[in-house]
Order: C-alpha cells, then sequence, then structure tokens
C-alpha cells in the first residue's frame, strides 16, 4: 500500500473514532437519513397476502413479515420496489406476472 494511500486511511478511521466518541460531527453532507416504510400498509392497499406479496416483490415471506412487524428496515432494490408500490399499487399486477 502506498504511503499516500495509507495515510489517508489512517485519517479516516481517527475521524470515525472521533465520531463515535462525539468529539467530532460528521459533515452535513456525509448524512444520510431514511424514512421508515409502512410495507404493512402497502401491503394491504395492494390486497396480497403476506406469502403472495413476498413472491411478488421477490422477497421471502419471513422478511415480510419482519418488515412488518418493523424488526427490519427494508433497504436496496428492495426498498425502492417498495416505494414504486406505495406511489402506484397497480404494478403489483404486472409484478405478480413475473
Amino acid at each position: 500500500m502506498k504511503d499516500e494511500l495509507f495515510a489517508e486511511l489512517l485519517a479516516s478511521a481517527e475521524e470515525m473514532v472521533r465520531i463515535e466518541q462525539g468529539v467530532e460531527a460528521p459533515a452535513p453532507e456525509h448524512i444520510r437519513s431514511f424514512s421508515d416504510i409502512d410495507v404493512k400498509a402497502i401491503r394491504e392497499v395492494t390486497g396480497l397476502k403476506q406469502q403472495d406479496f413476498a413472491v411478488a416483490v421477490g422477497v421471502s415471506y419471513d422478511l415480510v413479515k419482519s418488515w412488518e412487524m418493523k424488526r427490519r428496515q427494508p433497504t436496496g432494490a428492495p426498498r425502492k420496489l417498495l416505494l414504486l408500490l406505495q406511489a402506484n399499487p397497480f404494478i403489483i399486477d404486472q409484478l405478480k406476472g413475473i
């Protein structure tokens, strides 16, 4: 590893420790926050049971249950798909055929 790259990596690790200890705040442009998604409400609008909804969205039944019980929050592609379903629940009909 080049010295310059190592120095940058070390500086980042030290910054992380300072932020974790509350000595320093992260830069505002580095803070990301996501609102919770009400998966149960989305599913209920589609009129599907949890198992059928899971198949249509392409995830496991257990994951849908975890989302609905607020033990987990959707991330990545499933999150984006759920946001699309929230905006237009009728696309579930297209997903069921895939």
